[in-house]
């Protein structure tokens, strides 16, 4: 399990965003802090694999907290959850290592993706040796593109970069059909892409249930 801390000044937030975590497979709340100073106290104490860290805490800025426990030697990781849009606040944070940051408000499956998605590196550092530069890219965060990655036989790279494009332009997930329709493709060969990226880990797939039948898989662009 990844043990995580919430830390956020508002009471409610923080347990809408504890109940958001716990719903993650793999995840687990080990404690609520609403201050800067105390945050520091429950890394110490608690030991958290990750910090789920508001920016706008009542005695210090967020930033100045993971600095602080860098300073202490705490190699939590941190996520930012913050309603800060300054460029400013964005760069110090990524400059200060956080593994990705979230605006205010969001959903939970906003939350969720980037939960599993911060588990799937997790995973990656567990191995010794990685298989190549799109394990690397993952690692490090960066979505690689069509334009780099090897297609299979039959498979063109001009319509590669079209499916990437309607994926990418989505706001939600898209099923193969939707797809195929914004494309202008076949539902086929648009699943076929669809599938492509899926396994290259470009793309991530949700199975949404319906009452009846095999659940429908829609695709999102992301690992």
């Amino acid at each position: 399990m990844i043990r995580v801390l919430v830390v956020d000044d508002d009471f409610m937030v923080a347990r809408i965003h504890t109940g958001f975590v716990q719903r993650v497979a793999g995840f687990e709340v080990v404690g609520a802090r609403h201050t800067g100073r105390d945050a520091l106290a429950a890394v110490a104490e608690l030991g958290p694999d990750l910090v789920l860290l508001d920016l706008y805490l009542p005695d210090l800025f967020g930033l100045d907290v993971l600095a602080q426990l860098r300073a202490d030697g705490e190699d939590c990781d941190v996520m930012v959850i913050s309603a800060a849009k300054e460029v400013d606040a964005v760069r110090r944070a990524s400059h200060q290592g956080v593994v990705d940051y979230l605006l205010k408000p969001f959903g939970f499956d906003d939350l969720r993706h980037r939960l599993e998605r911060y588990a799937a590196r997790r995973d990656l550092l567990k191995a010794a040796e990685l298989e190549g530069q799109h394990d690397i890219d993952r690692l490090l965060g960066r979505r690689t593109s069509t334009a780099t990655q090897p297609l299979p036989k039959g498979m063109s790279v001009e319509t590669a970069q079209v499916v990437e494009r309607v994926l990418r332009d989505s706001e939600g997930t898209l099923s193969a059909s939707e797809c195929a329709e914004q494309a202008g493709l076949s539902r086929v060969s648009a699943r076929r892409y669809l599938e492509h990226f899926t396994t290259t880990g470009q793309a991530e797939v949700r199975l949404r249930y319906g009452t009846t039948g095999r659940p429908e898989r829609r695709y999102r662009w992301g690992s």
